[in-house]
């Protein structure tokens, strides 16, 4: 049975994608460009909440967007509209009653009408000034009346919608950030390596000449996994981490103690630089083709040591 599901499922959205009229769906997207006004959805049922979910994704996107309910719309709310604005209805039928009795309404606003339905030449097409019809066959409900694939279809439709308008817009990730500054996209978006990084004291640290039995202390205590070498300038020379002190120890045995930092570091270490975005810094940690990197120093351009990242930092800032 799920398997027949898929198979109608696949083949309705097929048909959608493949009929799809993008000429119509590019003069809304011309007329909500040259628009100075405010662009509304409505739409009744299940057509409504999936309109007032474009609305929303409109607005967190840079349009200015609002979802209103075609009662309300009736009852005073069309108080809020204008000539200069967009009307968008969505339904199925394009004969809801509740839209019938509004597009007349909004159009003695003189705002532009715009219908998004599934079925030609509907009635509400007619009062509109636009319409797009999403190509659709049936719904996946065996009686084909619970709204299933018209409503993905209408979401497909708002998705493309919004996306057109980003790019037409170029609408940038940091007005994208400016919309979205709590929650894990906030963070994604806004959050700086700056803002994370272990710097003064807590960074472990030490000259090139001295002798690991020398930083043995400076590495356990500081906790971080490492230890980075640095020279009077505060110029990063390398970097010895607790797994390069294992491996050393394989190979020197007791000999280690007094042997020189700078023989055994790993010279060139990856660096980062401060006001590189922390999920981009994780992102990195985590997909190194080689191995996965705990901790990368940050430098300057003239690679002098600001302060050092730890990935367990990153995971706990609610990345």
């Amino acid at each position: 049975m799920l398997k027949e599901l898929l198979y109608k499922q696949q083949t309705y959205t097929n048909k959608f994608f493949s009929n799809f009229d993008c000429q119509p769906l590019e003069r809304l997207i011309d007329i909500l460009l040259l628009s100075k006004g405010v662009l509304f959805c409505t739409g009744v049922g299940k057509s409504g909440l999936i309109a007032k979910k474009i609305a929303l994704t409109l607005v967190s996107t840079g349009t200015r967007a609002f979802y209103i309910c075609p009662t309300d719309a009736v009852h005073g709310d069309l108080g809020m509209l204008g000539p200069d604005d967009v009307f968008l209805f969505f339904s199925k039928s394009g004969a809801s009653e509740e839209l019938m009795h509004l597009a007349p309404a909004v159009r003695n606003k003189g705002a532009t009408l715009v219908a998004i339905v599934c079925t030609p030449d509907s009635s509400l097409s007619k009062i509109c000034h636009l319409t797009i019809t999403l190509p659709f066959e049936s719904e996946l409900c065996p009686f084909d009346l619970a709204p299933t694939m018209s409503t993905a279809f209408q979401l497909l439709f708002g998705d493309l919608l919004t996306i057109a308008l980003m790019k037409q817009k170029k609408f940038s990730l940091e007005q994208y950030a400016l919309n979205h500054p709590s929650g894990r996209i906030g963070k994604r978006i806004t959050l700086r390596v700056r803002d994370i990084m272990l710097t003064g004291n807590r960074v472990p640290l030490c000259q090139p000449h001295e002798r690991i039995e020398q930083i043995l202390v400076e590495l356990s205590n500081k906790r971080c996994g490492c230890i980075l070498i640095v020279d009077e300038n505060n110029y990063l020379l390398g970097i010895f981490t607790d797994g390069d002190l294992r491996r050393q120890l394989a190979r020197l045995g007791s000999q280690i103690l007094t042997t020189c930092i700078s023989d055994i570091m790993t010279q060139s270490p990856q660096v980062i630089g401060a006001d590189a975005g922390a999920w981009e810094a994780m992102q990195r940690m985590e997909n190194d083709p080689n191995k996965r990197v705990m901790m990368l120093p940050v430098v300057n351009e003239e690679r002098q040591l600001l302060g050092l990242l730890h990935l367990h930092d990153l995971v706990q800032s609610g990345l």
